[in-house]
């Protein structure tokens, strides 16, 4: 079966060539330097070795300002220039106005109507679920494209049995914020769990949010060890890619990539394709609104 495994980082662009301000740079991000041999930066955004090829997309398409989350997931999970149909970006939750196009263009939706089997790998803790039961509605474009799609969203029992990935990769949040007895695993082992879970289906999809937060955040107490731990899977991940897999990591908007500001950025975003079709991907997308569709043509 041919699996395309989708990793959204959030807020993760391409940066200046810059230690003081971009931790890819500053940090040893062996992702970047052992797969692709350097680090991208703006003046190298696109890295093309052994088959494996990391590339800039637009995250403005052609909309001013800041560009957000709302518009921009919108944009990637569902196949159109979001920012355009609104006339701004908008975020961080989708605008009322795109939950119908959410509702019928979302990536897990139509790679259902292809009659192909289709996952979120995160786990939701009981507080997620408690929020959505009270009638609550701001959700991330991904959760609310599960919800509207019938795909399960997973909980913290399938989290238990490796049947589901934190969002922060190892555990960690789920264990020292939230009280949960589980244990915090390797990233390897988080790899593991992810490549068992998206043997068994076609389109699969993991979101790590924590790369937008700690662009915000800009703690350095918690910023090295949590792009260790990103590093060490994503590294896992694109070195032990099991055949006929396809994967795609991209992001939404630049933000990591400068913590010399707190805000987002103008930077374009982060993108990488290997495996089945990389070739494809890469040349298929320079934009956000171009990634659902360029991985549903490879079925």
């Amino acid at each position: 079966m041919h699996s395309t495994l989708v990793i959204f980082l959030d807020g993760v662009g391409i940066g200046k060539e810059d230690p003081s301000s971009n931790p890819f740079f500053k940090y040893n991000f062996t992702t970047f330097t052992e797969i692709f041999g350097q680090v991208p930066h703006l003046g190298k955004q696109t890295i093309e070795k052994d088959g494996k090829y990391l590339f800039p997309s637009d995250p403005l398409m052609e909309v001013p300002n800041l560009p957000l989350s709302g518009t921009g997931q919108t944009s990637i999970f569902c196949g159109v220039n979001a920012s355009r149909i609104l006339g701004e970006h908008f975020g961080p939750f989708p605008h009322s106005m795109l939950i119908p196009i959410i509702r019928e263009q979302n990536i897990f939706k139509s790679f259902k109507l292809k009659k192909k089997k289709v996952v979120f790998a995160n786990a939701y803790p009981k507080v997620f679920f408690d929020y959505i039961e009270s009638g609550k509605k701001r959700l991330s474009v991904t959760s609310l494209s599960c919800q509207l799609s019938n795909v399960k969203l997973k909980a913290a029992a399938d989290l238990r049995n490796g049947d589901a990935l934190s969002a922060e990769i190892d555990n960690e949040g789920w264990v020292n914020k939230l009280g949960y007895n589980l244990p915090i695993i390797k990233p390897e082992t988080a790899a593991k769990r992810l490549f068992k879970l998206a043997s068994k289906h076609h389109f699969t999809l993991f979101e790590h949010f924590i790369t937008d937060h700690l662009g915000h955040g800009r703690n350095k107490e918690t910023l090295e060890d949590r792009l260790m731990v990103l590093d060490k899977f994503l590294y896992y991940i694109i070195s032990k890619l099991p055949e006929n897999f396809t994967l795609l990591i991209c992001s939404d908007h630049g933000n990591l990539e400068d913590i010399s500001i707190k805000t987002h950025t103008l930077n374009p975003a982060l993108t990488i394709a290997a495996g089945k079709g990389a070739d494809r991907l890469k040349n298929r997308i320079s934009n956000l609104s171009h990634i659902k569709d360029a991985i549903l043509e490879l079925y």
